[in-house]
């Protein structure tokens, strides 16, 4: 059976009150996770935002978004982790 892989983004929302240096971690690591299971294609950080609405009483977040192909069963491994990760406000991933 063939590896097929599907076209993928993912937007991640950091606590902005973590350091940069906390920030710059969690982005590296997501990014090496998908590069480990998949192929990352861009990788673009927007920086410190307002939210829309407070999160947890939060209303500044750090935004990334990462485009990727992975297979499927790899997308359940990241919300796992996305899950389980202190310091992320939100997270989505989305098939292109």
């Amino acid at each position: 059976m063939e590896n097929i892989k599907n076209k993928y983004e993912t937007i991640f929302v950091i606590d902005a009150a973590l350091s940069e240096e906390e920030t710059n971690a969690l982005t590296e690591k997501f990014k090496d996770l998908i590069a480990k299971n998949g192929e990352v294609e861009s990788v673009d950080v927007w920086g410190k935002r307002r939210l829309a609405y407070a999160i947890n009483y939060k209303t500044e977040g750090y935004y990334v978004l990462i485009n990727f192909a992975a297979q499927a069963e790899f997308i359940a491994e990241l919300e796992r982790v996305y899950n389980i990760t202190d310091g992320l406000l939100r997270t989505i991933v989305v098939r292109k």
